[in-house]
């Protein structure tokens, strides 16, 4: 399910023939410097670049080729001077997203000059005619950058940018199944028809049933093949009966194959669902968490906000984890993060075993159900969740800061960890209430803001950082 794959974006190129009797060669000359560009990003993107566009039925026929590609998105190079008008019909035309890379093939100016590197390198007058055409046709400014493009900024934003635009066209291709949902919790709820026409995936609601008919046509292989694979990564408690660890196995293979059969990219199970149900005989714990690390959605409850935000944090970055703030730590000015027993174990500290535990929990009203129990690797993480608020209006709330080392607490029997904002626990949080911030998050490790942002400009949503 994990979607790692380059993204894959095109290079819409631009000039005018006005320089090809003045210049002879210019065409060539600027397209070899446009396939220096495509090498210097070619391990980290894939990019496709027919050829120059030097008029507007250029622009018009490569920008329609690009809709029929596959492709994420569309860098705009600015390989002389364009008239900005020669675009707007194919604006008018383009679903993809745009970056606009303000680049130019010398990064100084020397007395060494001439008219031709005048020319050679005079794309940004261009790019400014070009960006008040993308405003003033489709409302909105693309993505931009202006950089010196042998330099690893440059390498890092066009990457993040076309990480960005790949996780938002995967979302507008995906499905994602709510199996009951928590009554009266109402920061995860939202409009579906809102939801698929701002971010794209489509929700469906299943019953619980979907996953036990799936459940009786399990073999003894697959349950085998869940332990198996769990014995590869996890400290397994001998405490856990082989009744009650078979149960939870063909569960999760239940599970998965309604997501396989389906199609979906995520999921979410309210924990009341399988004992209202009368045939379940626990809760799914340990298939939550190790369908997330094969790189599912999924949020707690019937959060399909959330579910939706952590299938995006697999496409974006990797290994995204389902989490919420539990308590104030006011003395490590942190926040302690768990749930109910859910969690990524791929971003789990490795100093310390992951162990799959028999737990005892009276929420849901069944038997024990085992749980993965881990702390999350220290360093850089970001915080981000996705706020419902009128119609069609999202936003989304990040939080930048550090997964601490984190105390072993014995007697906490779920995925936890300390988060440390970089503002300060009183200041973030102030900032998280008062955006409306809800109480389920998809965390990533690493500093992911940059790519939340690119994925909030191309999706139309609010970006805002506490």
């Amino acid at each position: 399910m994990n979607d790692q794959e380059k993204p894959r974006i095109g290079m819409l190129g631009i000039m005018q023939e006005l320089y090809d009797d003045m210049l002879p060669g210019i065409t060539e000359h600027q397209e070899d410097y446009a396939r220096e560009v495509v090498g210097h990003l070619r391990d980290l993107v894939e990019i496709d670049f027919p050829r120059a566009a030097r008029n507007r039925q250029d622009i018009e026929d490569i920008l329609q080729s690009f809709q029929t590609k596959d492709l994420d998105g569309v860098m705009i190079v600015m390989l002389t001077y364009g008239p900005g008008l020669r675009i707007v019909r194919a604006l008018q035309q383009n679903t993809l997203p745009i970056l606009l890379a303000n680049i130019q093939p010398e990064s100084t100016v020397t007395e060494k000059w001439d008219m031709a590197d005048l020319t050679y390198n005079q794309g940004v007058h261009g790019a400014q005619d070009t960006a008040n055409m993308i405003l003033r046709t489709t409302g909105s400014p693309p993505s931009i950058i202006s950089e010196d493009w042998r330099s690893d900024r440059f390498r890092e934003y066009v990457h993040d940018w076309a990480k960005a635009a790949r996780t938002a066209r995967k979302l507008r291709e995906m499905r994602l199944v709510m199996i009951g949902q928590m009554q009266g919790m109402g920061d995860i709820l939202t409009d579906p028809a809102a939801f698929m026409r701002t971010l794209g995936p489509q929700l469906e609601v299943r019953g619980i049933g979907s996953v036990y008919n799936r459940m009786e046509s399990v073999t003894d292989g697959e349950i085998q093949n869940v332990k198996k694979v769990n014995a590869e990564n996890f400290e397994i408690d001998p405490a856990i009966s082989e009744k009650q660890y078979s149960f939870a196995a063909r569960f999760q293979v239940g599970i998965s194959k309604l997501l396989e059969d389906e199609g979906y990219g995520g999921f979410s199970i309210y924990f009341n669902s399988p004992g209202e149900d009368g045939r379940f005989e626990q809760i799914p714990m340990m298939a939550a968490s190790n369908l997330m690390a094969e790189g599912y959605g999924y949020a707690a409850e019937g959060d399909m906000n959330c579910t939706a935000l952590v299938a995006a944090g697999h496409i974006l970055a990797g290994d995204a984890h389902f989490t919420e703030m539990y308590a104030m730590d006011f003395e490590r000015d942190a926040i302690l993060q768990s749930h109910m027993g859910e969690g990524n174990w791929k971003i789990a500290n490795n100093k310390h075993p992951i162990k799959l535990i028999d737990r005892e929990l009276g929420i849901g009203g069944l038997d024990n159900p085992p749980t993965v129990l881990f702390s999350a690797r220290p360093g850089p993480a970001t915080l981000a969740t996705l706020v419902s608020l009128r119609g069609d209006q999202y936003r989304l709330v990040v939080s930048q800061g550090e997964v601490l080392e984190t105390d072993v607490l014995p007697n906490v029997e779920m995925p936890y960890f300390h988060f440390r904002p970089e503002e300060g626990v009183r200041s973030c949080l102030d900032g998280w209430l008062r955006n409306g911030g809800t109480h389920h998050q998809c965390m990533l490790l690493g500093d992911q803001r940059r790519r939340w942002r690119l994925f909030s400009e191309i999706t139309g949503i609010e970006f805002v950082e506490v």
